[in-house]
């Protein structure tokens, strides 16, 4: 056999894809599995399932073990059950048990929107399942306020911190409010809309393909917009997390996640940030070789390899 062909073979081999269903917590998640080396979790967000991390599983085969998972209810995996809460603990320790179950020992986390608020609950729960983290752009808003801010909430926000009160009151009143409105009265189409807009800015949703728009639907859940929200975080416990930790922002973004990204850079003791150009919050999306560039240059840095 040519000399090329055994290469070309090695290489294919190398990369090869695995495609498994795992019980965790009763529930059968589709595991995607890719490439070897030191192991890396890619944990999605909200309107999204293990596909939309399709561009950085072709880039870190070729030097990481990477796994990508459909979250609880998301594409391919069973729906969620129509009383059923859409529950950010449920999902937290769905991951601890995953990442105990795939026996890979201590793996990069790597999280997108909701998935990154994930992946900071699971290693501030069991930082000894965690070597790094890669946190875009999680939707902390309960750093400031409860997950259902009252107006007394944002007035006493307000003069300590003026752009993240106005920043978390536009998004209340324009996305998550509407949005709301739009579930209760069953039309999951124009709760899509409305919250794309608000998460991703109009002109960054206007530009979705049709595929990235069905991605959206088919993993939209009601019961996300109307059930218990977002987990509370822990000021101090955020500045005991002793992780190396990778911020990532879309330049594009709507503002209220680099107000975030801001008070996540103040508490978490060992962190980098980085800005996406070209790219508003799915920036793993809009400008992929870009953000490969920078996380392959944060996990090169805490690396076993």
């Amino acid at each position: 056999m040519p000399a090329a062909v055994v290469l070309l073979f090695i290489v294919r081999r190398a990369v090869s894809d695995t495609t498994q269903v795992m019980n965790v917590n009763g529930a059968a998640l589709h595991v995607f599995e890719r490439g070897d080396g030191d192991p890396v979790v890619l944990v999605h967000g909200s309107s999204s399932d293990y596909r939309t991390w399709g561009a950085q599983l072709d880039d870190l085969a070729a030097d990481f073990r990477t796994f990508a998972y459909s979250r609880r209810y998301h594409w391919p995996n069973e729906g969620i059950p129509e009383h059923a809460d859409y529950s950010m603990p449920e999902h937290v320790d769905d991951l601890m048990v995953l990442l105990r179950a795939l026996g890979i020992g201590r793996a990069h986390l790597v999280g997108h929107s909701y998935g990154a608020f994930v992946a900071l609950l699971a290693a501030l729960e069991d930082p000894g399942l965690v070597r790094t983290l890669v946190l875009a752009e999680p939707p902390a808003i309960t750093l400031f306020v409860s997950n259902s801010p009252t107006p007394a909430e944002i007035l006493k926000l307000l003069p300590r911190r003026p752009r993240t009160a106005l920043a978390i009151l536009r998004f209340g009143a324009t996305g998550v409010a509407p949005a709301q409105k739009a579930a209760l009265r069953g039309d999951g189409d124009e709760a899509v809309r409305l919250i794309g807009r608000a998460i991703l800015g109009p002109r960054a949703y206007d530009r979705l393909s049709e595929s990235r728009l069905e991605q959206a639907r088919v993993n939209y859940f009601k019961q996300e917009l109307l059930g218990s929200g977002f987990a509370d975080l822990d000021d101090e416990e955020l500045r005991g997390l002793d992780l190396p930790v990778l911020l990532v922002e879309g330049r594009d973004s709507p503002a209220l996640f680099h107000r975030l990204l801001d008070r996540l850079e103040e508490l978490l003791p060992r962190t980098r940030r980085v800005e996406i150009p070209n790219a508003s919050h799915l920036m793993h999306e809009d400008n992929p070789q870009a953000y490969n560039a920078a996380l392959r240059s944060f996990l090169a840095s805490h690396s076993g390899a």
